[in-house]
C-alpha cells in the first residue's frame, strides 16, 4: 500500500504592483485627484492605472495644454495635480507650463516618462536628458532609480511644490522602473503631505502696518492672487469692511473682494496707482504688472506695506516700510484681531476719495460710450458688454490674447475667488482653453467662460475636441480682430501678408462644430450678441461663439505706455 503524503506551505503568495500602478497609487494618496496628459510611450499603461486608483484622467491633444491645465486644477483646488507626457519632445513640450506656473506661484507636479536606465546614453528613443532641461523651471526635480522608493519621491516632489512658495516639481519615470514588479513588502507607502503650513507674522510688525495705514493721506490696498490661493478671502473681506480701504485688484486678484464692490477703484486704476501716497499688498508683487512700484505710474515717494509668504519677495523694487512676512489667511486674521480691540476707519470724505471718484467717473463715461456703439464692424467695448450681461454670476473667466484680455478685465467682473484665470504673470498666450478644462473638471456644474483672441484661440484651439469628448460647460467666446494686436479686412492678392495679419474670413465656429456634441455660432452685428451669448451659456456642454470685429479697433486711449519703470 502506498501513503501519499501532502504538503500544505503556510506561505501566502507575497502581493506584487507595477510601478506605474504604484506611482498612480501614491499620487492618489497624496491628494492628486486629477491628471491632465498625452498617451504614448511609455506612460500609456500609467493613465490607465492612475484611472483604476481613482484619479479623474483628462485625455489632452498637446502636451502644453497639458501642463497649463494641471497648473490651473492645482490652483483652483489647492493642491498639486497631475499632467502626464512622453518622453523627449513630450516633456519639452511641458516645459512652457512648468515655467508658467513657476511664474504664477503655482503648484503641479509633472510626470515624465524616460527611456530605460539601461539604454542611458545609447540613443534611445526619445532619450533626453530631462532632469537638466526642466531643471530651471522647477522647484523640485529627480529621477526615479527604483520602482519601490516611488512613494518616497512622490511625497517629497507634492511637498516641495505645496509648502512654503508653491511651484512645479518633475518626476523622471523611465521605463523600466513603470514595467518593474516589486513586492508590496519592499514598498513603504509615505504618509499623506499635510495641507501647507499658515504662519504668522510677528506681532509687532503687524502693529506697525496698521500704524503705517493710519498715518497714510492716499492709502490705497492692492490686493493680489496669493489672497485668492490662501483661501483669505473672508479675511480680506472682513477687513476692507473694517477700515473702509479703497482697493484694487491684480487681474487673478479679482474676486477676492467683489468687483462691484462699492470701495473698489478699479475704474480709476492709473489715478489710484499715480496718487496712493501708501500701498498695502496682499499677495501681490510690483513687478510689470503693478509697473515695478516705479514712477511714472507711482510716486516717486510711495510707501509700501507688503504681506508675502516669501521673505525674499519683501522690498522687490521698491523697500518696504513694513514687511508682514507669512500666509496671507493668517496674517489678515491678526491684522482684523488687532482692528476688533483698536478699531480704526479711514475716513468717508476726503480730497482722496474725491480724487477716485472723479477719476473712476471719468473712465466709466468712456467705457460707456464705446459700449453703447452698434456701429458695424464691432468694437471690443460693445462685445464685452454682452459677453459680461450673459456669463452667470458664479462662472469662472479664462481670458487672454492683448487687447481681448486687457479690455475684458474692467468690463467682465468677477464676484467670487479663483474666478479668474488669464495670461499671468508670464504673460502666456495660448493656456486659455487649458485653463478652461481645468476650471471646467476641478468645478462641476459650473459654467466656464473662455474669452479668447483669434491669436490666442489659435495656440490650443484643437482642445475643443477634448472639450467635446468629456462634454464639458465650456463657452469660448472669439473676438476676432484678424491678427495680432489687428489685422485687415483682406489680403491683396500677390502681396505678402503683414507678419501680424490672420486669414480674413476664417470661421472659427466650425472648429467647434466639427466634432459632435460641439455646438457653433457665429455674430457680426449687436442685435446678434445676446442670443448667441445667451444660448451658448444655457445649452449643453461645449459651445463656440466667433464674433467678428473691426480689424482696427482698439483699447481706449492710454496715458502711459504698458512698458513703465525704467530705473
Amino acid at each position: 500500500m502506498t501513503t501519499e503524503v501532502q504538503t500544505t506551505s503556510t506561505e501566502q503568495a507575497t502581493e506584487t504592483i507595477s510601478g506605474s500602478r504604484l506611482l498612480a497609487r501614491s499620487l492618489k494618496q497624496q491628494g492628486v485627484d486629477h491628471l491632465f496628459g498625452v498617451v504614448g510611450f511609455p506612460i500609456t499603461a500609467f493613465a490607465t492605472d492612475a484611472q483604476r486608483e481613482g484619479i479623474q484622467y483628462i485625455g489632452m491633444r498637446n502636451e502644453q495644454a497639458a501642463s497649463y491645465a494641471a497648473q490651473a486644477a492645482s490652483y483652483l483646488t489647492g493642491r498639486p495635480q497631475g499632467c502626464a507626457v512622453v518622453s523627449g519632445p513630450g516633456v519639452v513640450h511641458a516645459l512652457a507650463g512648468m515655467a508658467n506656473a513657476q511664474s504664477n506661484r503655482w503648484p503641479m507636479i509633472l510626470i515624465g516618462g524616460a527611456s530605460a536606465m539601461f539604454q542611458n546614453g545609447m540613443g534611445a528613443f526619445q532619450e533626453e536628458r530631462q532632469v537638466l532641461a526642466v531643471t530651471p523651471f522647477a522647484k523640485y526635480a529627480h529621477a526615479v532609480e527604483e520602482a519601490e522608493r516611488i512613494p518616497y519621491y512622490v511625497e517629497q516632489a507634492v511637498r516641495t511644490s505645496l509648502h512654503g512658495r508653491p511651484g512645479p516639481a518633475y518626476l523622471d519615470l523611465p521605463d523600466d522602473v513603470l514595467a518593474d514588479e516589486v513586492s508590496m513588502e519592499r514598498v513603504h507607502m509615505a504618509p499623506r503631505v499635510s495641507d501647507p503650513p499658515r504662519p504668522p507674522a510677528p506681532e509687532a510688525d503687524v502693529r506697525r502696518a496698521i500704524e503705517a495705514l493710519k498715518s497714510a493721506e492716499n492709502p490705497l490696498v492692492i490686493v493680489g492672487k496669493g489672497m485668492a490661493w490662501s483661501r483669505a478671502e473672508h479675511e480680506v473681506r472682513e477687513f476692507i469692511e473694517k477700515t473702509q480701504l479703497p482697493f484694487l485688484a491684480t487681474p487673478m486678484g479679482k474676486g477676492v473682494v467683489p468687483d462691484d464692490h462699492p470701495l473698489s477703484v478699479a475704474a480709476a486704476r492709473t489715478y489710484a496707482l499715480q496718487n496712493a501716497d501708501l500701498v498695502f499688498l496682499l499677495g501681490a508683487r510690483l513687478n510689470w504688472i503693478l509697473h515695478f512700484g516705479k514712477p511714472p505710474r507711482f510716486r516717486p515717494d510711495v510707501r509700501v506695506v507688503q504681506l508675502d509668504i516669501a521673505p525674499e519677495e519683501i522690498g522687490t523694487n521698491v523697500p518696504a516700510e513694513v514687511g508682514l512676512v507669512g500666509d496671507g489667511q493668517t496674517v489678515m486674521r491678526q491684522v482684523n484681531t488687532v482692528l476688533d480691540v483698536d478699531p480704526w476707519q479711514y475716513p468717508p470724505e476726503t480730497t482722496w476719495r474725491s480724487g477716485l471718484e472723479q477719476g473712476a467717473q471719468e473712465n466709466i463715461a468712456i467705457t460707456e460710450q464705446m459700449m453703447a456703439d452698434d456701429s458695424v464692424p464691432l468694437n471690443y467695448q460693445r462685445v464685452l458688454k454682452d459677453v459680461h450681461a450673459a456669463t452667470p454670476r458664479d462662472a469662472i473667466v479664462v481670458s487672454e490674447g492683448a487687447n481681448t484680455m486687457d479690455i475684458g478685465r474692467t468690463i467682465l467682473l468677477n464676484y467670487e475667488p479663483r474666478s479668474r484665470l488669464d495670461a499671468g504673470t508670464y504673460g502666456t498666450m495660448g493656456v486659455g482653453l487649458g485653463f478652461a478644462v481645468a476650471a471646467a473638471v476641478t468645478n462641476p456644474g459650473k459654467r466656464i467662460v473662455a474669452v479668447e483672441g483669434d491669436a490666442a484661440f489659435g495656440f490650443s484651439g484643437m482642445e475643443v475636441e477634448t472639450m467635446c469628448r468629456y462634454n464639458l460647460p465650456v463657452t469660448i467666446v472669439v473676438i476676432n480682430n484678424n491678427g495680432i494686436g489687428g489685422g485687415i479686412s483682406q489680403l491683396r492678392p500677390g502681396v505678402a501678408p503683414p507678419p501680424s495679419v490672420y486669414l480674413p474670413g476664417s470661421r472659427y465656429e466650425q472648429v467647434m462644430t466639427a466634432f459632435p456634441g460641439g455646438r457653433g455660432y457665429f455674430v457680426e452685428r449687436p442685435e446678434e450678441l445676446l442670443p448667441a451669448l445667451t444660448e451658448a451659456n444655457e445649452g449643453e456642454g461645449p459651445a463656440l461663439v466667433h464674433i467678428a470685429i473691426d480689424p482696427r479697433a482698439r483699447r481706449k486711449p492710454q496715458q502711459f505706455d504698458w512698458h513703465t519703470g525704467r530705473t
